[in-house]
């Protein structure tokens, strides 16, 4: 008798954790509330307390908002609740029953709680050292990283793994290569949220960007059957021939079948004519002209053609991710006569440090007795911000005179880079979004008149092209409320039937934080020396941000930097792949929406 055989689904073989995947951290958010609300419900039917064990950090924010909300709307109580954070507290969880449900957050080290990296399987809350992209990750809290804590008191990971149940949460790319190393890697010291391996029931739950390095998505041709689109097929030999060192054009069949591509071959048939593809692919991205190349016939450019000239809007969140992100793509859209216009989306206000603003009013007033200028009123505010600064402590919010000179300082820079690039008064527009404007690095969600303000620029220029921030990896969160406002409002405009709106491209760039993975490059703009050397000036002319600035995460590099060894890597991949080698390139994908 024949025995009926189950089909095996290995799309997460390569794991060792459960993962749960979804779309952004909201929707994972919404998962775990659920996870803890029906775990309140149970314990409370039983008449027993629900033991949880919190994480700190920024992490699980939203997940606490979500409880909140299940409590004003569904009446979740929480009246048999005992909840204790990853910084308490020795014996007292042990004589409250033990921790039935624990939530964690990851660093980029894996860290789980504060145990940093060679913290013993078996410890216990402790007093521990605290590593330095530990405390640069929880800078946000305080005004300067002097003012981090070195030393922390954390649950330890032998008191973790007592819990019952544990769920660990993680959003963001820059928690993409510890979820893989935790989830798929050895359990080893030296990664301490891999050590949950040995846990009887944990979950991870993540968004698809801080799931982005499992094989699953990095590589799933190797947990099972694959679709075999020209994206995956792109990602697959771009991958490989990195990999091994070798051009595109210079792949063999052996290389398919040793990289565990044998399927590919075996559907279109020889590594020579899927060589040809992917290379075709790469070398079409390739342009100099963003705008599309006008009077041409092109079918594989990557923008059209016509109309041209165009009128264009590039969105930048803070005052100066235009030119660190897309410098050279921007004046090239102005040299190539298009109609370009920059929305700075914020003021980029707490961004400026107070020694600028105190050079700034000395520069103010010794320009009023310059030129002999009675200025009584000007002179009271210059005379109230200086008293200001010189008592103001170190964790205080600036007042409201403040924040407007520095804003006003990052407006004039903006200005003056604007001019740089060859455009003119009525170009540049300051949005000042409201849900920026808080004082503080925690900002407010995306409002309604963030959209109105948006959405009345857009309808005013009616653009054919528009470039926004697509880098989420922003430490504080600006950049993805900044493409969520444009997204919001393109979305609006479409659905009210604006024609212009079909043929409105909407283009995304990388800001200082990271760059695209080349297979997903649509778009790839090159740089000579010389456009190289003109971009670093254009960032150069945003004084205030040069040298140290506050809030600049765990890189130490200026942004222009930044910009430029990002822009040369971009260009040495395509260059190892078996293109043309460029000085630098800078990268953007198409976003449809």
């Amino acid at each position: 008798m024949a025995r009926k055989t189950a089909s095996m689904d290995l799309i997460d073989s390569f794991e060792k954790i459960p993962t749960k995947i979804f779309s952004g951290a909201k929707q994972g958010s919404a998962f775990v509330a659920e996870q803890i609300a029906a775990l309140i419900r149970e314990k409370q039917a039983a008449n027993e307390p629900c033991v949880l064990g919190l994480a700190t950090g920024s992490t699980p924010k939203s997940l606490y908002a979500e409880l909140v909300r299940m409590h004003k709307e569904e009446g979740l109580s929480f009246k048999n609740v005992i909840a204790f954070n990853l910084d308490e507290y020795e014996q007292k969880i042990a004589e409250a029953g033990g921790v039935d449900l624990q939530i964690l957050g990851i660093g980029v080290n894996g860290h789980i709680g504060f145990n940093e990296p060679g913290s013993s399987v078996y410890t216990k809350t402790r007093l521990i050292t605290l590593t330095n992209s530990t405390r640069l990750a929880n800078s946000y809290e305080f005004a300067n990283i002097s003012q981090v804590p070195r030393l922390a008191i954390t649950m330890g990971i032998g008191t973790i793994l007592k819990a019952k149940k544990i769920i660990l949460m993680a959003w963001g790319p820059s928690k993409a290569p510890v979820i893989q190393q935790s989830v798929e890697g050895d359990d080893t010291e030296h990664v301490p949220a891999s050590l949950l391996q040995n846990h009887d029931d944990v979950t991870f739950v993540t968004d698809e960007m801080a799931a982005a390095e499992l094989t699953r998505y990095k590589s799933p041709w190797l947990t099972g059957e694959c679709v075999w689109t020209n994206t995956m097929i792109k990602r697959a030999v771009v991958n490989m021939a990195l990999k091994l060192g070798k051009p595109v054009l210079s792949l063999t069949n052996t290389d398919y079948n040793e990289f565990g591509l044998s399927d590919l071959l075996v559907e279109k048939g020889d590594a020579y004519e899927i060589n040809l593809q992917v290379y075709y692919m790469l070398r079409d991205s390739i342009t100099g002209w963003p705008g599309g190349k006008p009077n041409a016939v092109i079918p594989n450019h990557p923008e059209r053609s016509n109309p041209y000239p165009k009128k264009v809007i590039l969105f930048s969140p803070h005052p100066d991710d235009d030119i660190i992100s897309m410098g050279g793509t921007f004046q090239r859209l102005h040299d190539q006569g298009h109609e370009v216009h920059v929305a700075y989306q914020t003021s980029g206000n707490i961004a400026v440090t107070d020694e600028f603003v105190t050079r700034f009013l000395d520069f103010a007033v010794g320009f009023e007795e310059m030129f002999g200028i009675d200025a009584e009123k000007s002179k009271k505010i210059l005379n109230e911000a200086r008293g200001y600064l010189e008592t103001k402590k170190s964790n205080e919010i600036d007042t409201q005179s403040i924040r407007e000179i520095k804003g006003l300082i990052r407006r004039c820079e903006a200005a003056a880079t604007c001019r740089y690039v060859g455009l003119k008064e009525g170009q540049w527009h300051f949005q000042n979004l409201p849900f920026y404007e808080t004082g503080t690095i925690e900002k407010k969600p995306m409002g309604e008149e963030d959209v109105v303000i948006t959405m009345e620029l857009l309808r005013k220029i009616k653009p054919q092209q528009v470039y926004c921030a697509g880098d989420f990896a922003d430490p504080h969160g600006t950049h993805l409320v900044c493409f969520n406002v444009v997204l919001e409002s393109l979305r609006r405009i479409k659905e009210a039937g604006d024609e212009w709106i079909n043929d409105c491209w909407l283009w995304l760039y990388k800001g200082a934080w990271q760059e695209w993975n080349i297979e997903e490059i649509e778009m790839a703009i090159p740089m000579s020396p010389e456009q190289v050397m003109k971009k670093r000036f254009g960032i150069f002319i945003h004084q205030s941000q040069k040298d140290m600035v506050p809030f600049q995460g765990s890189d130490s590099r200026e942004f222009w930097q930044r910009a430029e060894e990002r822009n040369a890597a971009t260009a040495d991949l395509y260059g190892k792949l078996g293109l043309t080698q460029y000085a630098a390139m800078e990268a953007f994908v198409r976003w449809h929406y």
